[in-house]
């Protein structure tokens, strides 16, 4: 950040008194701005023995298959911004279940939470955001073409889960190789 949003002066890059992280400060006004890690949530939609994926229409991973999820916005809590996500990428509306799993990916600030989420009506269909929208059982999922590192990660656990019956909350951490 080179100026301050809230006076428009430079900033500087220094460890403000009492903190022991570097941040961007403005010595004009005395603000310190925050970097946080951006959350991304997002549904496992399921039916039956199938789950939902979608297929990206947007930049990142274009072309490739996902979970249904983005950015949590301001105002919304987790949950409802999961169900907003889901309905943007799928077009349907489902009914929100437990947490289900956590992804910590530090390299690039973000932390991912993951619903798991009845689909209770066939209305699903391509968005903006997704050039396909299709159910896969567990032998159906096109494993080489998945978008990103945790997708294969929490289908592989969900429908372990699944066959046991049983959704227990897990965190995962994905960190690049060295």
């Amino acid at each position: 950040m080179k100026y301050c949003s809230v006076c428009g002066s430079l900033t500087v890059k220094k460890i403000p008194e009492g903190d022991n992280r570097e941040r961007d400060c403005c010595e004009n006004c005395g603000t310190i701005h925050y970097s946080n890690p951006k959350i991304i949530v997002g549904t496992i939609p399921f039916k039956d023995s199938s789950v939902l994926l979608c297929k990206r229409g947007i930049e990142p991973r274009y072309g490739k298959w996902t979970l249904p999820g983005g950015f949590l916005e301001n105002g919304e809590t987790v949950a409802q911004g999961a169900f907003r996500e889901t309905l943007e990428e799928t077009n349907t509306e489902v009914e929100m279940k437990d947490l289900y799993a956590i992804f910590n990916v530090p390299q690039i600030n973000q932390v991912y939470m993951l619903y798991r989420a009845n689909v209770v009506s066939n209305d699903y269909a391509p968005t903006t955001e997704s050039l396909e929208v299709q159910f896969f059982k567990e032998d159906e999922i096109p494993w080489e073409e998945l978008a990103f590192p945790f997708v294969p990660i929490v289908l592989k656990n969900f429908f372990s889960d699944l066959k046991k019956g049983e959704f227990p909350l897990t965190t995962h951490t994905i960190e690049r190789k060295k």
